[in-house]
């Protein structure tokens, strides 16, 4: 199988930047959310369209990082 339609992206979760990886392999695209500071992947989904793929990817994103606390320096 062959990666098509790779993508890359970069957005702001609950204020936190997050890195999106889109890609498609035969009919289903794939997405990765990692948080851009230590690398960490935060969600890995599947979908029919790159959109639905990365919407699910930003939801589960966005439910870890608002539970996520930030403690002050």
């Amino acid at each position: 199988m062959k990666t098509e339609d790779y993508r890359e992206r970069r957005i702001e979760i609950e204020s936190w930047p997050v890195k999106l990886t889109s890609y498609r392999i035969g009919g289903n695209f794939y997405c990765t959310a990692d948080n851009v500071s230590p690398g960490a992947a935060l969600a890995r989904t599947t979908g029919q369209t790159r959109e639905e793929a990365e919407n699910a990817a930003i939801e589960r994103a966005r439910s870890k990082l608002a539970a996520t606390k930030r403690h002050a320096i």
